[in-house]
């Protein structure tokens, strides 16, 4: 992962482009990942770690409507986050990522624990994934920040 955020940080220096994270599941785990990186204060703006949904209301305009029709962890509340992170930290790249690492959120058969949605906004590009990984929390959690981090280097590698 260390490999993945330095990455990420050198990639967007060169394209001079800076990123914040609103996080759920990951707790912080994205913004650790930059925060390590020699030289990040360039590009890495911060992030807001929002695990309760009482924080994703109050802070990134996730309605009681929205989290009630399709669960605090779900690709429409993601992709929220996404758009009220930008509204609350000034940044070119938004990342937002929520998701189920062990029993007891919202699963269902068609949404399993290791589900993970993930949303990322730049310019005009407004990207959701939606990945499954296996194992205990830790295992998940450690999938889901390596996938976006690839995620985003996909992104910028693409322009």
């Amino acid at each position: 992962m260390e490999e993945l955020a330095k990455q990420c940080c050198q990639l967007l220096k060169n394209k001079k482009l800076t990123i914040a994270f609103a996080e759920s599941v990951t707790s912080g785990a994205l913004c650790a990942g930059f925060a390590t990186v020699e030289g990040s204060g360039a590009v890495f703006k911060g992030g807001l770690v929002c695990y309760d949904g009482e924080l994703k209301k109050q802070y990134l305009g996730v309605s009681d409507t929205m989290i009630e029709h399709y669960t605090p962890e779900s690709a429409e509340v993601t992709r929220q986050m996404a758009i009220g992170l930008k509204d609350f930290i000034s940044a070119d790249i938004v990342v937002a990522i929520t998701g189920l690492c062990s029993p007891g959120g919202s699963e269902a058969p068609y949404k399993p624990v290791g589900t993970i949605f993930t949303h990322i906004l730049h310019q005009d590009k407004s990207l959701a994934y939606r990945d499954v990984f296996s194992g205990d929390a830790a295992a998940v959690i450690s999938f889901a920040v390596t996938q976006t981090y690839q995620n985003i280097i996909k992104l910028l590698k693409s322009y």
